[in-house]
């Protein structure tokens, strides 16, 4: 939404978004700002109660947050039973991104027989392969490789230098950061003779509705069926998605995680950042695996499930790792020890 110098009535930012409003309805909000920045012609929000002392001293134009959180606050604030969220709503009417124009930058090179919808934008030194296909709206950014028998949803946007190598599917509306590679071989290999034998990737990959996919990612193509991630599926950056790989609608996986060839992961399930996910497993839906976790089995019931030790003092660390290696003869002893003891 376009905003004026005025900003806008916290008034109408409360009818639009459907909140409480508590306060002056005639504040006007020029920007969002964190809470212990926030000016008087800001916006900030307050999602977790045990912070609430930060509402003292704010300066904010308004907060966002829960009834709870705003009992007994003299200032502004519109109420809401998810604030992140309510947040995230608002936040997104001060984005000042400009559009690109549609149309074909001179120096972007497309294939003849590539298909390039009217209102999509293809930017500086882009390349369009062959029997590709860009929707309406699409922005395709500087310096992005399509390569063939691709296709490009409408108003989905490649940011920029983002490649996608063959066979690789995007549906609408989907986001796609700097640096991320979709399409290339998976890591099919095949052992012979003492030498090793590339196995061919046939399959493709699908990328669902409103999805995400952060800088640097990876996502390969399928030996012979397709990689998948269903819709609103969200990745954030250096992330490795092996081949044949199912990602479940509206999971997300934090930064540095992977997911080796063949998993299926459930929906609505949340990857901590740098976990791995063996091969060949399934997660079932609402599954969350916290950070640092090595997943080498199927998980069959939903919740949170974790692994690893956290850091330490290393002299208690090199303790504690000695003690590990002598439990299995300890366990040995203990099970003689029940054998020869009747009682």
């Amino acid at each position: 939404m376009t905003m004026t110098n005025e900003g806008h009535r916290l008034a109408d930012l409360a009818e639009r978004h459907g909140l409480q409003l508590q306060g002056d309805p005639g504040q006007r909000i020029t920007g969002v700002a964190p809470i212990g920045r926030a000016g008087p012609g800001e916006m900030a929000f307050l999602a977790n109660r045990k912070l609430r002392a930060q509402l003292a001293s704010t300066r904010a134009g308004a907060v966002i947050m829960d009834a709870k959180t705003a009992e007994g606050f003299a200032g502004n604030a519109l109420i809401a039973a998810n604030p992140s969220a309510a947040f995230a709503r608002i936040a997104a009417e001060f984005e000042d991104r400009p559009l690109p124009p549609p149309g074909v930058h001179p120096t972007a090179v497309i294939a003849v027989d590539a298909e390039v919808d009217p209102s999509a934008s293809i930017g500086p030194y882009a390349v369009i392969g062959a029997r590709s296909r860009v929707g309406a709206g699409a922005e395709i950014g500087p310096h992005c490789v399509i390569g063939h028998d691709c296709v490009v949803g409408p108003h989905s946007r490649l940011v920029a230098r983002v490649t996608l190598v063959e066979r690789v599917r995007l549906g609408a509306r989907v986001l796609v950061h700097p640096g991320a590679v979709l399409g290339a071989d998976g890591f099919g290999l095949a052992f012979e003779q003492g030498a090793w034998l590339k196995v061919p990737q046939l399959g493709g990959v699908r990328i669902g509705d409103d999805c995400e996919i952060g800088a640097n990612t990876t996502i390969d193509r399928g030996a012979l069926d397709d990689t998948v991630l269903e819709e609103d599926v969200r990745l954030d950056n250096q992330i490795q998605i092996a081949h044949n790989v199912v990602i479940g609608a509206h999971s997300a996986m934090a930064g540095c995680s992977a997911i080796a060839g063949s998993a299926k992961i459930g929906r609505y399930c949340l990857i901590g950042g740098a976990a791995g996910i063996a091969g060949h497993i399934e997660l079932c839906d609402r599954v969350t695996v916290t950070a640092m976790s090595l997943v080498s089995h199927s998980i069959r019931e939903p919740g949170e499930y974790s692994s690893g030790i956290p850091v330490q003092e290393s002299r208690r660390w090199r303790r504690n790792a000695a003690r590990i290696h002598r439990l299995d003869r300890l366990v040995r002893q203990l099970d003689s020890k029940d054998k020869d003891d009747p009682t």
